[in-house]
């Protein structure tokens, strides 16, 4: 992005599946695509306790966009 540029959240969907019980957390994000101005998303957050399978308890997707500091690119 050029310097100056900001980002403005155009869409979130956060699904909550499940507690979040566990010793810690993990977020395992991805781009799924990136425009011109535009990209999409998503991540996944899962519960860990010692013992126990990982349980996914977070689904997100987001669209985000690329803003450019007045008077365009770089100014």
């Amino acid at each position: 992005m050029a310097k100056g540029s900001a980002v403005l959240s155009v869409e979130f969907k956060i699904n909550l599946l499940a507690p979040a019980v566990g010793e810690r957390f993990v977020a395992k994000g991805k781009v799924v695509r990136v425009g011109k101005t535009v990209g999409v998303a998503t991540a996944e957050v899962f519960a860990l306790a010692a013992g126990k399978p990982d349980t996914c308890v977070a689904l997100m997707q987001a669209t985000m966009m690329r803003v450019e500091p007045k008077g365009g690119v770089g100014g």
